[in-house]
């Protein structure tokens, strides 16, 4: 090949590497406590991410029963004791997500790693949880919001590394997965088509069966509802103190509060932050 032009090549090769994005930074599980896993054609990556905040279990007001729960069966996990996959299922902004976040941040210190998995890259999750199982680290898998829709096969993959496979889940991962649909697959009437009494017993139909079955393999239940009007305003209380100080909580910020939650149509944890980040950013840019 002439010379010059295996010099223009590389010219051209040199200029398009600056357009291209910058390899993908391995993980490090001495270092790193999270990870995204990507799906590709090659099979998959982790591509690690810093911790979101500082969000602690004691922040999170009105599921007293569910933080104890999970941090007991997360903690048997993490000693080698027996422990089960979680489902947190129920309304939104209940706070399933925010229980995940601030259980990693509570109990990464005790060696616990998180990677988190797109619904969409669910049928990855047997790669992935092979690549894990060859390290000397204990992770939670998780998949926030879980859904799928009728024609949807990717839960057949999470069901298989749940508990249908042969070799089975490795020791040193659990999954958790938070949804706002307990049984995770939609369900429609005719389901119960082939339903039936015998004696005294309902026996469910193979649809039934079906959709009851992946949420079956989850041994953790772990349901969350609407706050009720006490619970939401010790949320809002808190919060506002957090953003901003004991003095921006008072009759007026406590009135609008209720307001808030009366035009959002619900009480939540989530409703209580955004009331929050509200209320004292519009006190100091005010000068309040």
């Amino acid at each position: 090949m002439d010379a010059e032009l295996v010099r223009r090549l590389t010219q051209l090769l040199e200029r398009a590497e600056h357009w291209l994005p910058p390899a993908p930074q391995p993980v490090d599980w001495y270092r790193d406590i999270a990870a995204l896993w990507q799906r590709h054609s090659l099979g998959g990556h982790l591509v690690p991410v810093p911790s979101r905040d500082a969000l602690g279990l004691d922040d999170l007001l009105g599921i007293e029963r569910q933080k104890l729960a999970l941090v007991d069966n997360t903690r048997a996990f993490l000693q080698g004791l027996p422990a089960n996959h979680a489902l947190l299922w129920g309304s939104r902004g209940s706070g399933k997500s925010s229980l995940i976040r601030a259980l990693l941040n509570a109990l990464a210190p005790e060696g616990l790693r998180l990677v988190q998995v797109d619904r969409h890259d669910l049928s990855g999750l047997p790669t992935l949880v092979e690549q894990l199982r060859r390290t000397p680290h204990r992770f939670v898998v998780y998949c926030d919001d879980l859904s799928f829709e009728g024609h949807d096969d990717a839960y057949k993959a999470l069901k298989s590394v749940l508990d249908g496979a042969l070799t089975g889940p490795p020791e040193n991962v659990l999954l958790y997965a938070t949804s706002n649909r307990r049984h995770l697959l939609p369900e429609a009437m005719s389901d119960n088509d082939a339903s039936r009494l015998v004696g005294d017993e309902l026996h469910h139909g193979d649809a039934v069966e079906e959709k009851i079955s992946l949420s079956d393999r989850f041994g953790l239940w772990l349901g969350f509802h609407p706050f009720n009007q006490d619970v939401y305003l010790e949320a809002c209380c808190h919060w506002v103190t957090q953003l901003g100080g004991r003095e921006d909580w008072n009759a007026e910020a406590r009135a609008e509060a209720i307001r808030f939650a009366t035009l959002r149509g619900g009480r939540s944890g989530r409703g209580a932050w955004q009331f929050a980040s509200q209320w004292v950013g519009r006190r100091r840019l005010h000068g309040e």
